[in-house]
Formats: structure tokens, sequence, C-alpha cells
């Protein structure tokens, strides 16, 4: 067993870096993962916000379906890391977005960067003879001011394990990287966690011989569109096969079975009619959304549709599609008007507010400008019933009841839009929001749809 003295890795340090150790988590098949971006995740990682950290993909999945001390591992892991497009879709039929992938292959490099800026040193363990040595050589050309601690192979170096620890605390490690591919590098260090001195670590996968060049990965093109792993079957077609063709269609399933298993029926049936109804209108009114933009375009200057960040359910933040039926410095004149609000509360709606437009005015009388948002409800954002879809600023002002309202998707219509709209006042609206959250069923949204049409017909509070 050869190793690399630790001495021929040694690089200058620098001075640290602060960073909080912050690690947000979103859940897939009942996993929390990290859920942030690359720089966060390792500020947070080098901060001390994790011990052992474990990266999940469509494979890693699949075994700990079917291996308990795998599953054991992942328990009691302090981070997990989303790496590649499999957990990505599995958190999408679920409506969990994952805010990036972390694949080992980019992430560790990008943390060992990190590392070096801090003067903190790494231990590589696994690969075959040799391969750590070269994947050493590599990532201290590739990150200078890197030090590497010391190297020992996954085959004869693992088959001592009280050897192995030994060599690992003796070298003074703050980082420790274990490539002997899944699950044996994580079974490992769940169960010598406690007896590791390094602060931090890390199972690798084939990090090691990507590093090393015993396989190459993927062209840059292919692994933006998260496709490295159809390069990987070509390369060995025969070793990746089961892998990557039947596996990842296990894990589709098994994924798509556990997010029917946490559906909400009646969320099912909204969804459902909320994608008759919208695709229905958008075919029936194609002729009058054609008039309308032609009106608009002719009546002032400006685009045919106005787009408005607004705040969604659980205060996630959207951009709304409108009609324009303002002119096009509306949002500048807004603060000088709001004085002129013709409604109580932190909601603001003028009568004769003089920015409105001439067709505008007419969109706004029946109610013409909110068809739009039909785009949103196809983009599953808004619903057709539910509470309007307010602004940032009027969810900052909101008192701490009216934030119940942001339990369900906003809607195109609700309660408040067939009671009077714009004469209601905001803690009515807030009441009424309240009652249909509380209340809400695929039932009532027939019955509120039913009864739009007769306020648009009335044109009541519609300014």
């Amino acid at each position: 067993m050869k190793h690399y003295s630790p001495a021929l890795f040694q690089c200058d340090a620098s001075a640290a870096l602060a960073g909080a150790a912050w690690l947000p988590r979103a859940s897939v098949m009942d996993l929390p993962m990290v859920d942030a971006t690359t720089g966060a995740t390792v500020e947070a990682l080098l901060e001390g916000a994790a011990r052992r950290v474990f990266f999940v993909n469509a494979h890693t999945a699949n075994l700990r379906a079917r291996i308990p001390a795998l599953a054991a591992a992942f328990a009691r892991a302090d981070a997990v890391l989303p790496d590649g497009i499999g957990v990505e879709l599995a958190g999408r039929m679920t409506g969990t977005r994952l805010t990036e992938n972390l694949n080992g292959t980019d992430f560790v490099p990008e943390l060992l960067r990190g590392a070096a800026k801090r003067g903190l040193s790494v231990f590589l363990f696994g690969g075959t003879p040799g391969t750590a040595e070269a994947a050493a050589a590599k990532l201290c050309t590739m990150i200078p001011g890197l030090r590497i601690a010391g190297t020992r192979d996954g085959y004869e170096g693992a088959q001592d394990d009280a050897a192995a620890l030994a060599e690992i605390n003796a070298s003074g490690a703050d980082i420790l990287l274990v490539a002997m591919g899944v699950p044996k590098q994580e079974i490992w260090i769940d169960k010598h966690s406690a007896a590791l001195t390094p602060r931090l670590q890390l199972g690798v996968g084939a990090l090691f011989d990507f590093l090393a060049g015993n396989v190459a990965r993927a062209p840059m093109a292919l692994r933006r569109a998260r496709l490295e792993w159809v390069w990987r079957l070509a390369m060995e077609p025969r070793r990746m096969a089961g892998r990557y063709l039947l596996g990842n269609a296990t894990f589709l399933a098994r994924a798509a079975r556990h997010a029917l298993a946490g559906v909400d029926r009646a969320q099912v049936i909204k969804r459902g009619l909320d994608l008759a109804v919208s695709l229905s209108a958008l075919l029936l009114l194609a002729p009058l959304l054609l008039l309308v933009a032609a009106a608009i375009k002719a009546d002032s200057r400006g685009p045919v549709f106005f787009k408005q960040t607004r705040v969604g359910k659980d205060g996630v933040t959207f951009g709304v599609y409108k009609f324009r039926s303002m002119f096009t410095d509306a949002e500048a004149r807004r603060a000088a008007l709001l004085a002129t609000s013709d409604r109580e509360g932190v909601c603001f709606k003028a009568r004769h507010d003089p920015r409105v437009t001439r067709v505008g005015r007419l969109l706004r009388r029946l109610s013409v400008d909110e068809l739009p948002q039909i785009l949103n409800v196809l983009k599953g954002e808004m619903s057709i019933v539910g509470p309007r879809p307010a602004l940032r600023e009027e969810v900052a002002a909101y008192p701490a009841r009216a934030l119940g309202r942001l339990r369900v998707k906003p809607g195109i219509t609700g309660l408040w839009q067939v009671s009077g709209r714009a004469d209601i006042g905001f803690d009515k609206m807030i009441d009424m929001d309240l009652a249909y959250v509380r209340a809400k069923s695929p039932l009532l949204d027939l019955l509120l749809i039913a009864m739009t049409f007769r306020a648009v017909i009335s044109g009541r509070g519609a300014y």
C-alpha cells in the first residue's frame, strides 16, 4: 500500500473567511435535503453546520430503500445534499423546487477552495491504489494553497479500520473525503464518525476517479443539461445499464408513489378544476383577448401586458399577469396617491385613479384586465378561486391574522370578488378570505365561479 507523504502537498494558507452556519432544508421523499446555493452551503459546512455529509441521487435513493444500514446512516447524517436531475424531479412531484443541484463532483472542489482560503487541510481516503494520490496532486494544481494532510487507498488501506482511523486522525486533517462508493462509504463514515477527528466528513463516490483521470467527465453541455448519466451509460454500458436504465425508472416510480400517497384528494380535484376552467377559457376567449390587446395598443403607449410581483401561497412571490390598464409611469406615481385611497386598510384602491387609461377604465369595469391571470393558473401559481394576490408592501403591513389568507393559492375570483370587491374594506375582506380558507371545497369553488358572472355584469366595486 503506497501513501504520499503529507509534506509533499503542503501549501501556503490564507486568512479565514467569515460565514454563517445556515443550512435550510426541504423534504424530498421524506429525506430532509439541503436547499441552498453552492456558496451558502460551502460557507455553512466550513463554519461547522454539519459533520457527516452525504450526497443523494437516484441510485443512492434506490439503495437506501433496500439496505437498512444505509437508510440508518442517512437518518443520522447531519446534512444530505441533492445530486442529480432525478432528485430534482422527485421534489417537483410534490411541489418542492430545490434551489440548486449540489452534485459532489462539482461541489467538493468548491468546498475545498473555501477550505484553502481558511487554511484547512483535507485527507483523501478511497479509490484503487494510487488513485487518491493522483487525485490529491490534481487538487493541489486546481486549488493553489490547498493543504493535503494525507491519502490512503480504499482497498488494502481499508482492510484495517483501526489503522485507517489512526492514520487519518494523526494527519490532523480538518476535512475527510471518503471515496468507497455507495453504500460502503456512507456506512463506514456512520460507523466511525465519532472516532474520527476531522470535523467534516463527506462520502464522495467517484470523485477521486474523475480527478485522477480514471473516468472522463461528460462534456459541459451534457452536464448543464443534467444528462451526465447518459454519458456515463455510453462510456460503460454493461456496468451502468442496470443503474441508469432500470434504476432511474425504479426511482421515478417510487417517487411518483410517494407523491401520490401524500396528495390531498381535494387538492387534486381543485387543480383539475383549475386546469379545465383555465384551458376552456383560454380557447373560448381567444378572440376577445386579441381585441383587447389591439384596443390597449391603440389607446396609449406601452406594452399590452403588465407583470407585477405579488405574494402567493406560503409567502412565495411570483409575477402576476394583467392587461395593462394604467399609464406606464403608474408605479412611480403610486406613493403620491396613497392618501386618496377610497378603501380602508392597507390595500390601496381609488375610484378616480388618474393613472388609469380610458380603455383601462372599461377593462376594470368588466374585470377583463384580470384575464391574463389564466396563465398564472396554468403555471400553478394561482387558482381560479382564492384570495386576491397581494403586493409585497401590503403583506409587510398585514396584522398577524391576515397572514392566514396566504395558506392557499391566490385566485382570479373568490368570496371577496363576488361580494362587492373594492367597496369592501380591508378587515371585512380578510374575514371573507379566512372564511374561504376554512371552508374551501370543490363545490364552493363551483358556486363562486357561477356567482362571478353576476358580479362581472353588475360591476359592483370594479374600479
